[in-house]
């Protein structure tokens, strides 16, 4: 009974101590995704990341076109909020973009797509997505990538 007692008190410690950390995260700053690439460099006062600032940059000028539901340049996730193309306002789109190293590689990035169509009583469905569609958003975001890591080069 006392271990069963103590080992409960250890996992309400560490859920408090993770809470009280959590607290404290974001200090006020708000996360601009229109932020310049130099704030997402690790040197000089900018953002440190873990995650390839060329892949996280092209990854948010690729798809400024979607609503931003969440991104964080930390962990190298950015998850948009459903879209609806006005052309087609029977189905909806929503993308996440994982980066999943600081180098930039194709295999640094994965891009998943998700597609819904509207029911007849105005509810949503899943729908399949062609597989090809998240390869072509990667391969834009890998094409912009490389363009803004010469640009750096070269300037």
């Amino acid at each position: 009974m006392k271990s069963e007692k103590l080992s409960m008190f250890k996992v309400l410690a560490i859920a408090c101590g993770a809470a009280a950390l959590a607290a404290c995260g974001g200090g006020g700053k708000s996360n601009d995704r229109n932020a310049t690439l130099a704030a997402y460099s690790d040197g000089k006062g900018g953002q440190a990341t873990t995650v390839n600032r060329y892949l996280w940059a092209a990854s948010l000028e690729t798809l400024d076109f979607l609503p931003v539901f969440s991104a964080d340049p930390i962990a190298g996730l950015i998850i948009t909020e459903w879209y609806i193309n006005p052309e087609l306002p029977a189905e909806r789109f929503k993308t996440n973009v994982y980066i999943l190293d600081n180098v930039l590689r194709a295999d640094a990035l994965r891009v998943s797509v998700f597609r819904q169509e509207r029911q007849e009583d105005g509810g949503w469905i899943d729908a399949s997505v062609n597989p090809a569609t998240a390869r072509e958003i990667e391969n834009a975001i890998l094409t912009r990538a490389r363009q803004l890591r010469l640009n750096v080069i070269d300037g």
